[in-house]
């Protein structure tokens, strides 16, 4: 067998290796994706804006979670305790949280990121960073953008007031990895992948620091 052949198959197997890596910290990358379309707002006629009537429903809760649920008994709970904590404005924020902390993955640049991440995740992805580092891969990305952030569950803890909301992304990136002489071995810079992850942030909501931290990833 040639030395030539023997380098291919090594890589082949360390890109292989770097896929069930990925998956296991962030989620599943499917294939290649066609650039998507612009889709027109959707029409709000039927929605106006009005406010909310005291002892009535509080739609920033109820567009995202069923009235009566546990998960709408969850985030009024958090209000209760901080009542300037928005559910809307909590997505929106988790939206760009999504992708500064991604890039950041991507980049291996996870210092940047650490103050938004629990011990538990960022040790998690400091592995994957390590790995690439010692296999003498590099990863370059694009952040294309997001097709879906959606709220999935959420939870409060009444004892420690902690707040805990599960969030599902879906995302569209370029990412290739490339070996240490720069041949591209997995991925590619011009054909854009839909990423998607289903992340939880935690906050304890009496806290005097505003920031929610990524306490768990998965697909």
């Amino acid at each position: 067998m040639s030395q030539a052949l023997i380098q291919l198959l090594v890589l082949a197997g360390i890109a292989v290796f770097l896929i069930l890596r990925l998956k296991s910290v962030l989620g599943t990358r499917e294939g290649f994706e066609k650039p998507p379309t612009p889709v027109a707002p959707e029409r709000t006629a039927d929605r106006p804006d009005f406010e909310v009537i005291e002892g009535g429903p509080d739609r920033d809760i109820t567009d995202h979670a069923t009235e009566g649920s546990d998960d709408a008994e969850a985030l009024a709970k958090m209000k209760g305790v901080d009542p300037s904590f928005s559910v809307t404005e909590f997505l929106g924020g988790a939206r760009g949280a999504y992708e500064m902390i991604l890039m950041a993955f991507e980049r291996g640049e996870l210092d940047e990121i650490k103050d938004f991440l629990s011990d538990e995740v960022y040790e998690s992805f400091a592995d994957v960073v390590k790995m690439r580092e010692d296999q003498g891969l590099t990863v370059s990305a694009t952040f294309v953008g997001i097709r879906e952030t959606a709220f999935k569950s959420a939870q409060f803890d009444d004892v420690t007031t902690e707040g805990e909301i599960t969030v599902r992304f879906v995302g569209e990136l370029t990412s290739a990895v490339r070996d240490a002489s720069g041949e591209i071995v997995e991925g590619s810079e011009k054909e854009i992948k839909r990423q998607k992850d289903t992340w939880t942030f935690a906050r304890v909501m009496n806290s005097d620091d505003p920031n929610w931290q990524l306490v768990a990833t998965g697909e």
